[in-house]
C-alpha cells in the first residue's frame, strides 16, 4: 500500500503541489474562524468553586465582567455624565456610582462612612461597570475599548478583564514580528548547517504548509489559547524539521542506487513513513500528556502540538518529495560546505573518558534535580506583560488610592435574616487585609430605604434566590496572604450559608496554584511512562528506556534549574510544557545516536568501534536538529514583551542546546558503558529478530579508523 501510494506522489509532483496549495484555502479560513482565548483563568477545572461562582456571576448576575474606573480630580458633575455616557455603551449592562445610591446632590460628607470610603478616596472616585458577555469575550473587549474612549486623561480603568484587552492587544502586534523573526532565525540555522542554499527554503515551504493545515484546522476546537498561538508554529518548525531533513537524507542516499531519481523518491518515502511513524511517536507521546492536566490549557496546547505533529509528518510524506523533485535542480546547483565541525576527535576523547563522563552523568542529578524543585514560580498573569500597559498602570493606581488589589465576589442565598447578613458583614471587615464589603444588605444598613434603592442596583446584588457580597482586599491575588484570607472567609460564609461560594481573581488564583501543582506531577510522570513504553517496545528492552530517558530528563532538570541559579522567575505553566516538550522532542537525539549504535554492534563491531560510529554520524543531525530548534524560539524570545510567552520560549530554546550537549558530551559514554547490561537485558539486541548475523566489515571508515588508532584500540 505504501509503495503504490509513494510511487504515485513521484509521477505526478506538481499536481501533488498543486493540491498542497489549494488546501491553504481552507486552513486559512479556519484559522481565522479559530477564537482565540486570553483568559487563562477560564481553563480551570469547572466543578470547582470558584468556577461555579464565576457561572453565577455570568447568570443571573452578569456580574463575570466587571471593571473598576477611577475619575481623579474631576467635579461629581462631570462623574456622573460619564456614567450616564458609559451606560450607553453597547455590552455595558450597569455602571455603578454613588449617584446610583444616594443622589448626587447629596454631599460627600453626608454619604454613609462605609459607601464613602468605597467609592472615595482623596480627590480621586470610583465607579463599577457591568458588562453583557464574559470578561473575554470579543464583544467586552469591544465595549472596553469604547468606555476608553469616553474616557479622559483623568480616568483609569482597571480590572482583570481590562488586562485581558491589553494582553491581547499586545499579542495581535507582536505575533507577526516574532513568527517571521523566527522563521528568518530559522533559516539562518539551516543555511549553515544544511548542504544547499535552496534546500531550507524548500523545508521551510514545507513546514509552513503543515503549520496553515494545523492552525486551520483548530476549528474543530473552537478555540485555542493565546498560549498556544504563540508558540504552536515556532515550536511545531523546530520539532519537525528532522523529519524533513531524514527524508532528504535517505532521498540522497537512494539516488546512488537508481537511476530514476522519482524512484530514489519513492523508496525514500518508503523508508521515511516507517522511521517516522515510530519516530514521531515519543514526541507526540509528550505532547499528548498535556491532555492529563486538569487545568485544560494543557489540553489545548497537547492537542494542537500532536496534530502538528501528525500533520508534520503527513506533508513531510506526501508534499515535500513534490518539493524536492521540482526543485532537484536548483537544489543541487546551490550546494555548498557546511559549517558544522567535525566531531571525530571529541568523540575520541569521550570514549577515552566514559568512565569519568558516566560518573559526571550521575554527580549532574543531584544538583540539577535540586536547583530545579526550588526555582522560583509565579502565578498571577500580570506579572508577565509590561508594567506601562494602561491596565496595569490603572491596576496599580487602584490598589495604591483605594488599597484595592483584589476583589472578592461571594455568592450565598438569598434568603438569610438580617441578623446573620449583619454578622457576615461584621466578622468579614475585621478580617486582616479586608477594606470594604458591599452587598445590598449593607446599603440598607447604611440607612438607605429599600424602596430608595434603584431597581438596577437591587438587579445587580439580588437574583434568581441568590445575593451577592463584593469584598475589597488590600492583599494581592496569587500571595499566601490571600489564600489564608479565603480560608478564613470560606469559614466564615460557610457557617451561615454551606453552599455560598467565592470567586473573583482571589479564588481563582489559589486554585490555578492548587491545580497546577497537581498537573505538574502528574503529566511529567505520564510523559515518562508513555515514552519509556515506546521506546521499551522500540528497543524490546527495559533497561535502554531508563538510561535514554534518564539522560534527557537530566537535561530537563538543568534546563529548568537555571532558574534557581539566574535568579529568575518563570510562569507557572512553564515546567509543565517544558518538561513534556523537551523530552518528547529531544530524547530522539538520544534515540538516533542508540539505533545507530545498535545497527552497529549487530554488523559485528566491537561496542567501542560501533559507539564511535554512531556518535559521529548522528552529531551533525543533533546539531542541525537543536539549532534550528533554537533559533525558532529565542527569536520569539527577543522580540514578545509578554514575560510567559518570551520566558516558554527561552527555557524551550536552553533545552534545546542542554540536550543537545548531553546527548553528544555525555550520551556516547553512557551507552558504551552500558552496552553489556543492554546485552544481557534487551531482545534482539545484537542480533536481528530475523536471525540475520552480521560480518563484521573488512575496513571501518576513514575517520573511524583514525579515532580508533588515536585512543588504542
Amino acid at each position: 500500500m505504501v509503495e503504490k501510494i509513494a510511487h504515485k506522489l513521484t509521477r505526478k509532483p506538481r499536481l501533488v503541489a498543486l493540491a498542497a496549495v489549494l488546501l491553504l484555502i481552507p486552513s486559512v479560513l479556519g484559522y481565522a474562524a479559530t477564537r482565540i482565548n486570553y483568559d487563562i483563568l477560564s481553563y480551570l477545572p469547572q466543578d470547582l468553586p470558584s468556577s461555579r461562582g464565576e457561572q453565577l456571576l455570568e447568570d443571573p448576575f452578569q456580574m463575570a465582567a466587571t471593571s473598576m474606573l477611577m475619575v481623579e480630580g474631576m467635579p461629581a458633575g462631570y462623574t456622573n455624565r460619564l456614567i450616564q455616557d458609559i451606560k450607553k455603551v453597547p455590552g455595558v449592562s450597569n455602571a455603578l456610582w454613588i449617584s446610583n445610591l444616594v443622589g448626587i446632590q447629596i454631599p460627600v460628607e453626608m454619604i454613609p462612612a462605609d459607601l464613602r470610603e468605597m467609592f472615595f478616596s482623596g480627590q480621586a472616585t470610583m465607579m463599577l461597570i457591568q458588562y453583557d458577555h464574559p470578561g473575554a469575550s470579543d464583544e467586552t473587549m469591544e465595549s472596553i475599548e469604547q468606555v476608553r474612549r469616553l474616557c479622559g486623561r483623568q480616568c483609569f480603568l482597571a480590572g482583570f478583564s481590562v488586562v485581558i484587552k491589553d494582553t491581547r492587544d499586545v499579542m495581535d502586534g507582536e505575533l507577526p514580528i516574532f513568527v517571521g523573526l523566527a522563521v528568518l532565525l530559522a533559516l539562518a540555522a539551516m543555511s549553515v548547517t544544511l548542504e544547499s542554499w535552496v534546500l531550507p527554503f524548500v523545508y521551510l515551504a514545507s513546514i509552513g504548509m503543515a503549520v496553515v493545515y494545523n492552525f486551520g484546522s483548530n476549528i474543530f476546537l473552537g478555540q485555542i489559547s493565546y498560549i498556544t498561538k504563540a508558540i504552536a508554529a515556532v515550536l511545531q518548525l523546530g520539532v519537525t524539521m528532522d523529519y524533513s531533513i531524514f527524508l532528504y537524507h535517505r532521498y540522497e542516499e537512494e539516488r546512488e542506487h537508481y537511476e530514476d531519481k522519482r524512484d530514489a523518491m519513492a523508496q525514500a518515502i518508503i523508508a521515511a513513513f516507517r522511521s517516522l511513524s515510530g519516530s514521531s511517536m515519543t514526541t507526540i507521546a509528550g505532547f499528548l500528556a498535556l491532555c492529563f492536566m486538569r487545568l485544560t490549557l494543557g489540553r489545548d496546547i497537547g492537542i494542537v502540538m500532536a496534530k502538528g505533529v501528525v500533520l508534520g509528518v503527513a506533508t513531510v510524506i506526501l508534499v515535500l518529495p513534490s518539493l524536492v523533485l521540482i526543485f532537484d535542480k536548483q537544489i543541487e546547483q546551490h550546494r555548498h560546505k557546511t559549517l558544522i565541525p567535525s566531531f571525530d576527535k571529541v568523540n575520541a576523547f569521550i570514549l577515552r573518558a566514559r568512565v569519568p563522563l558516566v560518573i559526571l552523568t550521575l554527580a549532574l542529578f543531584l544538583p540539577a534535580w535540586y536547583a530545579q524543585s526550588h526555582a522560583g514560580i509565579y502565578y498571577k498573569l500580570d506579572e508577565s506583560l509590561p508594567r506601562d500597559l494602561p491596565s496595569i498602570v490603572s491596576n496599580e493606581k487602584l490598589k495604591d488610592d483605594f488599597d484595592m488589589a483584589t476583589s472578592h465576589f461571594v455568592v450565598l442565598r438569598d434568603d438569610l435574616s438580617a441578623a446573620d447578613m449583619k454578622e457576615i458583614e461584621s466578622r468579614m471587615e475585621q478580617l486582616p487585609g479586608i477594606n470594604s464589603v458591599l452587598s445590598y444588605h449593607s446599603i440598607l444598613g447604611a440607612g438607605i430605604p429599600d424602596f430608595f434603592v434603584p431597581g438596577g442596583v437591587r438587579d445587580m446584588l439580588r437574583q434568581e434566590g441568590y445575593q451577592l457580597m463584593m469584598i475589597n482586599s488590600g492583599y494581592a491575588p496569587a500571595t499566601d496572604e490571600v489564600s489564608a484570607q479565603l480560608d478564613a472567609m470560606n469559614e466564615i460564609l460557610h457557617a451561615y450559608d454551606p453552599g455560598a461560594m467565592i470567586t473573583g481573581e482571589g479564588a481563582m488564583y489559589r486554585d490555578l496554584i492548587d491545580t497546577s501543582s497537581v498537573d505538574f506531577r502528574i503529566t511529567n510522570y505520564i510523559s515518562i511512562a508513555a515514552i519509556f513504553l515506546i521506546i521499551a517496545i522500540v528497543f524490546k528492552s527495559v533497561t535502554i528506556p531508563a538510561v535514554l530517558v534518564a539522560t534527557i530528563e537530566l537535561a530537563i532538570f538543568i534546563n529548568q534549574g537555571c532558574c534557581y541559579f539566574l535568579g529568575t522567575e518563570i510562569p507557572f505553566i512553564a515546567p509543565t510544557i517544558i518538561s513534556c516538550v523537551q523530552l518528547g522532542a529531544t530524547v530522539d537525539y538520544a534515540i538516533l545516536m542508540t539505533s545507530r549504535f545498535q545497527e552497529e554492534l549487530r554488523r559485528g563491531l566491537s561496542r567501542k568501534e560501533a559507539i564511535l560510529i554512531a556518535a559521529n554520524s548522528s552529531d551533525a543531525s543533533i546539531v542541525t536538529s537543536a539549532l534550528v530548534l533554537f533559533c525558532a524560539t529565542l527569536g520569539v524570545s527577543f522580540v514578545s514583551s509578554i514575560d510567559l510567552i518570551g520566558a516558554i520560549c527561552v527555557m524551550l530554546a536552553r533545552g534545546a542546546l542542554i540536550s543537545a550537549l548531553v546527548s553528544i558530551f555525555l550520551m556516547p559514554a553512557v551507552l558504551c558503558v552500558c552496552e553489556p547490561l543492554f546485552s544481557k537485558t534487551s531482545w534482539h539486541w545484537k542480533t536481528p529478530p530475523s536471525g540475520d548475523s552480521g560480518e563484521k566489515p573488512e575496513t571501518l571508515p576513514e575517520e573511524t579508523e583514525d579515532a580508533c588508532m588515536a585512543i588504542g584500540m
